[in-house]
């Protein structure tokens, strides 16, 4: 199989996505992090569309690329210029980037409707746009724009595009699925009727409107393509780009073709989850190949089978992508299950243990109830704990009461929580104001629990989430909370179950003091 080139363009194509806007900084850490992890170029955006992106190329001059070259993007030039007086084309050599990427229509309709030029003319603007960035010293691609819709409508024309781009000295003519409709086997046909008609390696640019972007970019490395072009995570306007985090492993693994070391495929899983908090989204957990999900494992005699070998039910062993194998438990959870979590909390178990058994019913028993231990794991370690004798509660709860005082109409609302607990045999009884009970009724327990346990002042509360049950039972439905709780070094979640909000909040807020206290 050829060699293939990985081209980034989450800084540029990437940013275009919904909710996705990069600072300078975030910029160019990301690309520094795009060349650690063995990417051939980075697309840094379009020089003269905003400040923004001319000040990251300015800032990218100052960072030594060990793997990857910079690309300034751009288009051809405007019809009514020559390429030498184009403004953009002279802001991409300006810029400094070795490589251009520019697009350009092949597509007649966009051509006829959008530049309202001629066909002719159109194919001069490509080429001496082309042209013009060679001769001022770059490495040039050229991205044929909206091409597999434009070669549907007008083969001949499509490929006279790609003719000029090619005589311009284009090194690469991107094929672009703009629209991102087009269909594996339709791309597959169409690529092999072009081959023959061009001297010029072929790139791919697909986009996932249809969720086939990653298989049209492998399909079209298939037939001959020696560029690859997509984002971290599938980053990307409208439903996203051909997504990297896919489509290297696949590469790598599947076809046997070296696009990255195993160091920094291994690396991949940590590359997209720090794309992610760079962003600021929440990682998709059902993500191929690097979502939390990917490994995960829940139903009893698939965990039977993968205990014996992991090869039954995960297509790649996930620590090649730096990702790892997990099991979850819940209703549909077997002995294998708590096998395996136990072995993940360091708890030794004999199998034949009456108490395991019971521990099973009682899982199923809570999960039916509404509890989920798929996000509450620190509960169901304390839950395995305390089934097989081996946790006892650092206290016990005499009681709590939160108060709820609201005394004029546009006032807010008084929340005051008492709470009775016994510590090592003495009784305390404390109270505490918040800004709702759940902050009432921590607060008022902390004021007893850390004096004994000083390790509890690290711990906050990270995330609660609350969750209507059975909504037909209107304002009686149980409610589920699930509440993340962290050490600044570590991250748990618990969980707790009631008809009562508060009852359901004690329960998780409970079990993540507990938790710490057992680990701390």
């Amino acid at each position: 199989m050829h060699d293939v080139q990985i081209f980034d363009t989450t800084l540029r194509d990437g940013q275009q996505g919904k909710g996705i806007s990069f600072t300078v900084e975030d910029k160019v850490k990301i690309a520094k992090l795009l060349d650690e992890n063995g990417v051939s170029y980075i697309e840094g955006g379009w020089p003269g569309a905003s400040p923004k992106v001319e000040a990251f190329f300015e800032e990218i001059k100052n960072v030594e690329l060990k793997n990857a070259k910079m690309v300034a993007f751009g288009s051809t030039r405007r019809a009514s210029n020559t390429a030498e007086d184009d403004v953009f084309l002279n802001k991409i050599v300006d810029s400094g980037a070795p490589v251009a990427c520019i697009f350009g229509k092949s597509w007649d309709l966009h051509v006829h409707e959008a530049l309202k030029i001629s066909l002719e003319e159109n194919l001069d603007v490509i080429e001496s746009s082309i042209a013009f960035l060679k001769k001022s010293g770059l490495e040039v691609f050229f991205d044929a724009e909206h091409f597999f819709d434009g070669y549907k409508r007008n083969p001949e024309y499509a490929v006279k595009c790609l003719q000029a781009a090619e005589a311009g000295g284009a090194e690469v003519l991107v094929l672009c699925d703009t629209n991102g409709g087009t269909l594996p086997f339709e791309l597959s046909e169409i690529l092999e009727e072009i081959k023959p008609q061009l001297k010029t390696p072929l790139g791919i640019h697909a986009h996932n409107d249809c969720e086939l972007a990653v298989a049209n970019s492998l399909t079209a490395v298939k037939h001959g393509a020696v560029q690859v072009q997509g984002t971290i995570n599938g980053f990307g306007e409208r439903c996203g780009n051909a997504n990297l985090c896919s489509i290297i492993p696949s590469l790598k693994l599947k076809m046997g073709i070296e696009v990255v070391s195993d160091e920094q495929l291994q690396a991949l899983t940590s590359l997209s989850h720090h794309v992610y908090e760079i962003a600021n989204l929440s990682p998709v957990d059902s993500q191929a190949y690097v979502g939390n999900n990917a490994f995960a494992h829940k139903g009893g005699v698939h965990v039977s089978a993968i205990l014996k070998n992991p090869e039954t039910y995960e297509h790649i062993r996930p620590e090649l992508v730096g990702n790892k194998q997990e099991v979850t438990v819940s209703d549909q959870s077997g002995l294998s299950n708590l096998i395996y979590k136990a072995e993940k909390f360091g708890i030794e178990i004999n199998p034949k243990d009456p108490n395991i058994k019971s521990l099973v019913q009682r899982t199923k028993e809570l999960e039916k109830m509404g509890f989920t231990f798929e996000e509450g794991e620190a509960s169901f370690e304390l839950l395995m704990r305390r089934k097989l004798g081996l946790f006892d509660r650092s206290f016990e709860l005499l009681g709590f009461r939160v108060i709820d005082e609201k005394r004029g109409h546009d006032e807010d609302v008084i929340v005051e929580a008492t709470v009775k607990v016994n510590v090592k045999g003495t009784v305390y009884h404390t109270a505490a104001e918040g800004e709702g009970p759940v902050d009432a009724l921590n607060k008022a327990l902390r004021k007893v629990l850390e004096v004994h346990f000083p390790q509890l002042s690290t711990v906050f509360l990270n995330d609660y989430k609350v969750r209507v049950l059975n909504s037909e039972k209107g304002t009686s439905s149980n409610v589920r909370v699930l509440i993340e709780s962290t050490d600044g070094k570590k991250n748990w979640g618990t969980v707790g179950v009631s008809a009562n909000l508060i009852e359901a909040t004690w329960k998780a807020l409970i079990d993540a003091i507990e938790y710490k206290l057992l680990k701390g």
